[in-house]
């Protein structure tokens, strides 16, 4: 794409900050758009009222200034702490792990965005500092920490754009997406995207369907969404109109070849799913619509654990262990075959619990759900499963029924919740204490009445 040129040449260990025509558009759907040199500008004004430190939390969500405080802070050499959620627990925890070399959080107030400040020349950083350090959803843990270089953000943009160009050919596209710049998904594909890639992206963070639609028609074509399985989920549930889409990417959980087929008819474009982590970043996609298999991107290669997967990969300094189990097939593709800790056997059946989430959500009236399995009663009693669920109008005991048509009995549910929705955090990732919480804790406010037979389901 054009807007990829650089308009000058790093001198040699260092990167640009962000590449392309100094009047191409950075920013767009919050009034006038933004120039990168304008946003260049404005991030070295920044820069200089920020205070000296070796950290910095950033906590803004809406796009525009969460750029501005990441190249105003990159610009002071400071490395970014990207927390897996703004709460002040989870903030303050951060803070304290790195508070003997200097750490300050940056609120959202601290960035006004004015309108003009003045020319900037090109801003750039050195390929070996310290760019990031993320931190795993705690899904299954305490969150863990990965940091990530310059040189591994610009190894892995070009990644990006050889799983994703084909979709917008040479044209800028102009990215909304539905998920936080702080988790690694978002920062690849809605920060470094546009500041290393060329791509636009919209200032704001939109939700609820009708402010994704509206957010796409704020940009123009081409226009990719950079969304989840939950997200998209709502979007066809709610029936909202969006305007041409030259794609769809989704991430942060399994996205089912019903849910891809269904999008890529409503809105008569491809929806392109990438497999990545906290960990190693993007390295494979795939059309899930029509694929089951994934694609390696450029120079990965996978070598099967006995526990998991080691992925080496040009954007990663040393091959990254992975608890995902995967099957590798002839044509250099592979196929996911879940966690060693999703794995199950029950009376000496198999079965996997992401395959009995697909099936508990292809229920028809079933709106979310999730399947686990519960820890032994006594030592070397075998854990049972359970479910919860949002299906307005259904019982559990309806919700068990249907599942007899495609689940082993002995893998249905032996303790079913009905919600009214669940403790989805910002990507749509589901921690386990916290569901562990719902199952056993007092019924909650936001639970569904259910009759009593059906908190532990037949």
């Amino acid at each position: 794409m054009s807007a990829v040129v650089q308009s000058h040449s790093p001198a040699p260990g260092r990167l640009a900050l962000a590449v392309g025509d100094p009047e191409r558009v950075l920013v767009f759907g919050a009034g006038t758009p933004v120039t990168l040199g304008a946003f260049l500008a404005h991030a070295r004004a920044l820069a200089a009222t920020l205070p000296d430190a070796r950290h910095v939390v950033h906590l803004a969500e809406d796009r525009h200034r969460f750029l501005l405080g990441f190249c105003a802070a990159a610009l002071r050499g400071q490395v970014a702490l990207l927390p897996p959620s703004g709460a002040p627990g989870t903030v303050a925890e951060i803070l304290a792990q790195h508070a003997g070399s200097g750490a300050y959080r940056l609120e959202p107030a601290d960035m006004p965005l004015v309108a003009d400040a003045g020319e900037a020349s090109p801003a750039c950083v050195e390929a070996a500092a310290l760019a990031a350090i993320g931190y795993t959803s705690g899904s299954t843990g305490r969150p863990q920490a990965h940091a990530k270089s310059w040189a591994a953000f610009a190894a892995g943009t070009a990644q990006n754009l050889a799983a994703l160009q084909d979709l917008w050919g040479a044209a800028q596209p102009q990215i909304v997406a539905t998920v936080p710049p702080q988790h690694m998904y978002g920062m690849e594909l809605s920060v470094l995207l546009p500041l290393l890639g060329g791509a636009a992206v919209h200032a704001g963070r939109p939700l609820l369907p009708a402010d994704v639609a509206r957010a796409l028609q704020q940009a123009q074509a081409p226009r990719l969404l950079v969304t989840t399985p939950v997200h998209l989920r709502a979007l066809l549930q709610s029936g909202v109109e969006l305007p041409p889409l030259a794609g769809i990417v989704s991430a942060t959980a399994p996205l089912s070849q019903e849910l891809a087929a269904e999008a890529e008819a409503r809105y008569r474009t491809e929806v392109r799913e990438v497999f990545g982590s906290t960990e190693t970043c993007v390295f494979a996609r795939r059309r899930t619509a029509q694929e089951a298999s994934w694609t390696l991107l450029p120079g990965v290669r996978l070598v099967p654990q006995p526990d998991g997967t080691l992925v080496h990969a040009p954007h990663l300094p040393a091959p990254v262990a992975l608890a995902d189990l995967v099957e590798l097939e002839a044509d250099g593709r592979f196929r996911l075959c879940g966690r060693q800790s999703d794995l199950l056997e029950i009376a000496g059946k198999r079965a996997s619990l992401g395959d009995l989430t697909r099936r508990l959500l292809a229920v028809p009236g079933v709106e979310d759900g999730v399947v686990l399995q519960l820890a032994p009663d006594h030592a070397g009693g075998v854990g049972r499963i359970a479910a919860l669920v949002v299906a307005p109008g259904m019982s559990a005991v309806d919700v068990v029924d249907a599942l007899r048509g495609s689940v082993d009995p002995v893998f249905l549910p032996r303790r079913l919740r009905l919600l009214d929705r669940l403790p989805r955090n910002e990507t749509g990732k589901l921690r386990r204490d916290a569901l562990l919480a719902l199952l056993d804790g007092p019924a909650q406010a936001h639970s569904s009445a259910m009759p009593e037979r059906g908190r532990d389901a037949p």
